[in-house]
């Protein structure tokens, strides 16, 4: 919250935004007076472009370029050749190209009207769609604009270009990110009214999708690579991101590829599982709802994500130069304060992605251990969320906690990597991608356990490490039986979430490559996908929680109960059927010995669990 205080009090992303002239007005907006600056603190509201007074032949010092800008109404569509052309535009469209103290009858009266006023000839410019600046369509004064501008972003360091990036492609992200939803909306209808045709048809598109989004990721970075015009950093940047997912989404297509052509004959087996899984979210209707309040929220901290991660960008104080002139200098360690608001989004979004694992898994822990499965418990998930925010929010807190840690480092040996790799260090390189593989196997296995822990939470009501440690237990004898048995459930629904990343990726490329210039547009891609991803597992992790919540409530139904009539079994018979068919159970496994826990008196609650 400091962070975000901060930035909100000491940034003005509406700079970046909108533009702003040389004293100090943002264009588009009301502006405050900056003290020593007499032309500052106007009403911009009706002027949202920036025009250069020396178009033609501007230069570049520190950063800054050396003409002087102001907020325009309109850019000139005509070449304007005297004073009096001026004059004449301005009273025609009311778009002063003056400094804003001449009045329009002086520009032909006052003798300093030629500093005051742009170069002439002015030449004929449009709008850019990048920050609204005038931009001269004059062959030569485009090719001076165009180089002083590249030089200018070439030097900006990765982070404000990042920025710029997210910026000129923001209606781009919110769109694909709703197409995300869309996505995401369809495949949880799919799901909860599955068939075996909707699952032969799903893997086709999604094997359509790998082949065809690796295809076209190719054909992009080639395109690029053999573009003579590409000069600005960003453009060089999108090259070497292109390589990197091509080769990656071409691995990932083959080894998916394999595993459908492995996993083919399992088909009628998902069919059998999804319709047990729906028979259980049917009981519990609202529980289709979550992902839209989990949804809601993520959207709303991701806003507020990007609003404090614009504010630190544009962080700075404004400081009077010679002649009544506004720079803005940004504050040091900002790209530090940066990187630790990147890793309050993975935490925080994953907190919220864990309360909403642990509200599931309540509810169909509390349907489960209820014996008449026609009138399950009343409101069973409105008692879950309320259980979670009274006892277990500190659960949820460690468990997304601990895959931030795994994550970091991550994130740390892809730049290292990435600095390694111009060093041309084999060894090392290989070295990192071990490294980085490691990481990401132990993020995959913790989020296995961190959920059966969240399990154990409801069921137990204990804290998140006695749970885990008790699902470590339950996990280790029943390995076997409950892997075989989950395992290709999840590897459909982890093809719905490709389905999504794939779909929208593919609408993603196909948008930003038509807006190439001066946007490092791989990065919000790259972002697009996060959220395409969130969104999807936000969706259909409903259910794989109720798959994997229902699978060890089985196990622990099966430790705890022996099918006779003092302890009868908490399990409905179709998913007896279906578990004993699955793992091929002979009558010795069904009627095992086992050890019994301490049941409550109404045998609603399991505690303690085996220790």
């Amino acid at each position: 919250m400091f962070i975000a205080g901060y930035a909100v009090m000491a940034g003005a992303a509406e700079r970046l935004l909108l533009g702003y002239d040389s004293f100090g007005n943002i264009c588009g907006r009301k502006n405050t007076p900056v003290k020593g600056a007499p032309l500052s603190g106007q009403d911009m509201t009706n002027k949202k472009y920036v025009f250069f007074l020396n178009s033609c032949s501007m230069e570049m010092q520190s950063l800054k370029i050396s003409s002087l800008s102001l907020c325009v109404s309109s850019c000139p569509q005509e070449q304007l050749n005297s004073l009096e052309d001026l004059q004449s535009f301005a009273r025609n469209n009311g778009s002063c190209l003056c400094v804003y103290n001449l009045n329009i009858s002086s520009y032909t009266l006052n003798p300093k009207a030629a500093d005051l006023c742009p170069t002439l000839p002015v030449p004929p410019s449009k709008s850019f769609p990048l920050f609204n600046r005038c931009v001269p369509q004059n062959p030569e004064c485009y090719s001076k604009y165009a180089s002083v501008l590249i030089s200018m972003v070439n030097e900006v360091d990765v982070f404000h270009r990042i920025l710029s990036g997210i910026l000129a492609g923001r209606d781009t992200v919110i769109g694909l990110s709703i197409l995300a939803l869309a996505f995401s909306v369809i495949l949880v209808l799919v799901f909860r009214f599955i068939r075996t045709l909707l699952i032969h048809t799903l893997i086709a598109l999604v094997v359509f999708g790998l082949l065809f989004v690796s295809g076209v990721l190719w054909w992009l970075y080639y395109d690029y690579r053999n573009d003579p015009s590409t000069e600005l950093e960003t453009e060089k940047e999108n090259v070497k991101f292109l390589l990197g997912y091509a080769i990656f989404s071409t691995v990932v297509t083959i080894v998916l590829l394999s595993l459908i052509l492995v996993l083919r004959k399992r088909l009628q087996f998902t069919v059998q599982l999804f319709r047990i899984v729906g028979k259980i979210i049917g009981r519990i209707p609202l529980l289709l709802f979550q992902p839209l309040w989990t949804f809601l929220i993520l959207i709303v901290f991701w806003v507020f994500w990007v609003a404090v991660l614009l504010s630190l960008g544009t962080a700075g104080t404004a400081q009077t130069t010679s002649g009544g002139q506004v720079e803005y200098r940004g504050l040091s360690g900002i790209c530090h304060m940066a990187w630790y608001h990147f890793v309050g989004l993975i935490w925080t979004s994953e907190f919220i992605l864990a309360c909403q694992q642990m509200t599931i898994a309540g509810a169909v822990v509390t349907c489960y251990f209820n014996r008449n499965k026609n009138s399950p418990p009343p409101h069973p998930v409105l008692s879950s969320i309320s259980v979670l925010f009274c006892y277990h929010l500190g659960t949820a807190v460690k468990g997304s906690f601990l895959i931030t840690i795994l994550r970091i480092p991550r994130i740390v040996l892809l730049y290292l990597y990435n600095i390694l790799k111009q060093k041309e260090s084999a060894c090392a390189k290989c070295l990192f991608k071990c490294c980085f593989c490691w990481f990401w196997c132990q993020e995959s296995c913790l989020r296995y356990f961190n959920q059966h822990a969240y399990t154990t939470t409801a069921i137990n009501g204990t804290n998140f490490c006695t749970s885990a440690k008790d699902a470590v237990f339950i996990l280790a004898k029943n390995s076997p039986k409950l892997a075989s048995i989950s395992c290709f459930g999840d590897f459909i629904l982890f093809l719905g979430k490709v389905f999504v990343v794939c779909f929208t990726g593919f609408g993603g490329l196909m948008a930003f490559n038509y807006h190439r210039e001066l946007q490092a547009w791989v990065v919000p891609l790259l972002l697009v996908g996060f959220f395409a991803y969130v969104m999807s597992h936000s969706f259909l992790s409903v259910f794989e929680v109720t798959a994997d919540v229902m699978f060890l409530c089985f196990a622990i139904d099966m430790e705890t109960n022996d099918g006779s009539a003092e302890k009868p079994y908490f399990v409905d018979q179709e998913l007896l059927t279906f578990v004993s068919q699955s793992n091929k159970l002979t009558e010795g496994q069904k009627h095992r010995s086992m050890t019994p826990f301490q049941d409550n008196e109404d045998e609603t609650e399991l505690q303690p669990m085996v220790r």
